[in-house]
């Protein structure tokens, strides 16, 4: 009876997250809504056990933690982020200017530790944030396990709404190409074929049975009749993708980090057709794992004092400015040079701060809200949800594992 309590509250609090969300049409992000609960919770009437009573204990998230990155590589397709190379070159300077300012800046104005616990989360969101915390808990750092958290949490507050409205002032300059007067009409055609590889991934993600990716001739054929590729068997492959992927970092000493092996096995065995597209989707597990780690990272914050939050608050505003401001600089000063907006450029980095699913409803809020007509409305979206997708793919997927598992040996 305790553990169903204890899972019911869990739930719930995920539960008004998103709803809170969804009424404000995201932004006013879920989890900065579900932290703050926790956070209230905790001070209150909330056990601070109530996250491991509900289930999600050391092992689950253990296994959690390699699996969802397998599954990451199954949601990349290496020849879109190689068409939208632009894209992805735009979203990891951003990184790239994130950590320089944030580090550079970050390190004069608070202790070396405090910033390099806080970074990571500012450059890949939830990836890198459970990356931190499992680290610094390695690593018996506890004191300084709530910053990956508060990371996480806050800078959503920021990268959302400031993504929404690069977002908006790109889709004016492009609706105001859409209706000069000399625009070919080849143009909407064009954007859209350009696009479809990124449409047809995203939903990957949303529906776990729509595939999306040609076969390729030189990918495994492995003949399994329908019937035969249950869920169960899903989860079979990647549990041995997971092994192999561990057991090489094992034999590698661990010179590279488990995480970054895990990421790269899936990669290579989607690319191969072992494992589908957005497996733990079609598993029908992805979103139970999601739900499982977002909780465990929130009971981080059960040793969050309100003496100690203050403390906390400072540091990590400081640092999400400094490493927006970053962004920004990096990706303006290639925006030119690679054909693109500041605007769209900027957004393209800003994915860094949560990546997919946001990045793919941030963009589908701003095209239904800008675009008048349904042919404005596509165009906007083959312009945009390409350069958005690909960035949080490179950044989140990619960026944050290396640049987490870099800054667990720096502490």
């Amino acid at each position: 009876m305790q553990a169903i309590i204890a899972l019911a509250v869990v739930m719930g609090l995920m539960v008004v997250g998103e709803w809170v969300s969804t009424r404000s049409k995201a932004y006013i992000p879920s989890v900065f809504v579900t932290g703050v609960l926790f956070l209230i919770g905790f001070w209150t009437v909330i056990p601070k056990n109530i996250v491991p009573d509900a289930s999600f204990t050391k092992p689950f998230v253990a296994i959690t933690q390699a699996v969802l990155l397998i599954h990451m590589g199954t949601l990349m397709d290496l020849k879109l982020l190689l068409k939208q190379w632009r894209a992805v070159l735009i979203a990891l300077s951003g990184v790239v200017g994130t950590v320089i300012l944030a580090m550079g800046v970050g390190s004069l104005l608070f202790s070396w530790q405090t910033v390099v616990a806080s970074v990571p989360s500012l450059t890949g969101g939830l990836v890198a944030a459970f990356l931190m915390t499992a680290g610094l808990k390695a690593q018996h750092i506890t004191l300084l396990a709530a910053f990956p958290v508060a990371m996480f949490v806050m800078h959503s507050m920021i990268g959302y709404p400031l993504t929404a409205v690069m977002l908006k002032r790109d889709s004016r300059r492009l609706l105001s190409q859409f209706h000069a007067p000399n625009i070919p009409a080849a143009v909407t055609e064009n954007a859209a074929k350009s696009s479809a590889q990124a449409t047809n991934k995203t939903t990957a993600v949303v529906s776990s049975n729509t595939p999306t990716s040609k076969p390729h001739p030189w990918r495994l054929k492995v003949n399994v009749p329908a019937a035969y590729e249950t869920s169960a068997f899903m989860l079979f492959k990647v549990a041995i993708v997971t092994v192999l992927a561990e057991g090489t970092a094992a034999l590698m000493h661990n010179v590279i980090n488990p995480y970054i092996i895990c990421l790269i096995y899936g990669v290579i065995a989607h690319q191969l057709g072992l494992l589908e597209d957005a497996v733990l989707e079609k598993a029908g597990v992805f979103h139970w794992l999601m739900y499982g780690l977002l909780a465990y990272i929130f009971s981080n914050l059960n040793i969050v004092k309100m003496n100690m939050l203050v403390g906390i608050v400072v540091p990590i505003f400081t640092l999400i400015l400094l490493g927006i401001l970053g962004m920004f600089i990096a990706s303006s000063l290639l925006a030119k040079p690679l054909g693109f907006s500041r605007e769209m450029a900027f957004a393209s980095a800003l994915t860094a701060l949560f990546g997919f699913p946001a990045d793919y409803i941030v963009t589908h809020e701003v095209t239904n809200m800008m675009g008048k007509t349904e042919a404005e409305k596509q165009y906007l979206l083959d312009h945009l949800l390409p350069k958005m997708l690909v960035g949080g793919f490179a950044t989140v997927s990619v960026a944050s594992v290396i640049i987490a598992s870099i800054f667990l040996k720096l502490l």
